[in-house]
């Protein structure tokens, strides 16, 4: 397996280099081939421990109308993500309709590679029809670094999926001991599920705080070339900063699910979890 390509993408160093500064990128539209760089004023996280369990979003979990996994459809998430759809704002869910994305194809093309890489993960919900032939409903998608989780957008094609998406995610980065989850610019959507607002100063410090002081993969540091990187190596060194990988602690946390008997109900499990912190 080969990493995606593109003579215009953006260098994983320096899109690493830009998250662990408290930048990101973003584009006018999906084919505009320039990217700006945004540094918000206000700053949006959700508290792992203040995640908002509503009953409706937990009777959903445990009557298991989704299956979730992890990394299993990366590009299809980003695809759905930025294609026109009602959305109001990165990360969030409602709004008004659009036709343009601030995903562009470069920036497409360029987490795909992080992805590649071991630095960008997804997480995808299914729906299956009579012929338990799985279709993609929802899903959400972000870049992992030490302590961090930057999440970066989400979509929704069927009644709380991407709610359903978000709950695995925060019961993960809590398994993985993930200490901040960002979620960039606040919308109702998000502060309904517990998000936060804050200064861009106080979010650098908490940013600060959440990345390790253990040893970091080059990559993330902004040192060695892309080609000297190997597939799946900034998992790796996020594990030895302290910290699960999202795919490692996503898994960790379905293996717990199982020994708690939980094995055909991932579902309950989560919503068991999350409820002792609602």
């Amino acid at each position: 397996m080969h990493a995606p390509r593109s003579p215009s993408m953006i260098e994983p160093e320096l899109l690493m280099l830009a998250y662990r500064s408290g930048i990101f990128p973003m584009a006018d539209s999906r084919d505009d081939p320039e990217i700006f760089w945004i540094e918000p004023r206000l700053r949006a996280i959700l508290p792992l421990g203040g995640f908002h369990l509503s009953h409706s979003l937990a009777r959903t979990l445990r009557r298991e109308r989704f299956s979730v996994t992890c990394n299993a459809a990366f590009s299809e998430v980003m695809e759905a993500c930025a294609a026109p759809r009602q959305v109001a704002e990165k990360a969030g869910e409602d709004g008004e309709d659009e036709s343009g994305s601030w995903i562009s194809h470069r920036i497409q093309a360029s987490y795909e590679n992080l992805h590649f890489l071991g630095h960008a993960h997804s997480v995808e919900v299914w729906q299956h029809d009579v012929d338990d032939r799985r279709q993609l409903v929802g899903g959400l998608y972000g870049v992992g670094f030490d302590r961090v989780f930057c999440g970066e957008s989400m979509f929704s094609r069927a009644t709380d999926s991407s709610k359903v998406a978000l709950a695995y995610l925060v019961a993960s980065l809590r398994r993985g001991r993930v200490s901040l989850l960002d979620c960039q610019f606040m919308t109702p959507h998000l502060a309904s599920l517990g998000a936060v607002e804050m200064p861009q100063k106080r979010y650098l410090t908490l940013l600060q705080e959440a990345q390790s002081s253990g040893a970091a993969s080059g990559m993330a540091a902004g040192a060695g070339a892309a080609d000297d990187v190997a597939p799946g190596e900034g998992a790796a060194a996020d594990e030895e900063a302290g910290a699960l990988a999202l795919p490692v602690a996503f898994a960790a946390l379905l293996a717990e699910g199982a020994e708690d008997g939980s094995a055909s109900s991932p579902g309950k499990f989560i919503a068991q979890l999350l409820t002792q912190t609602s």
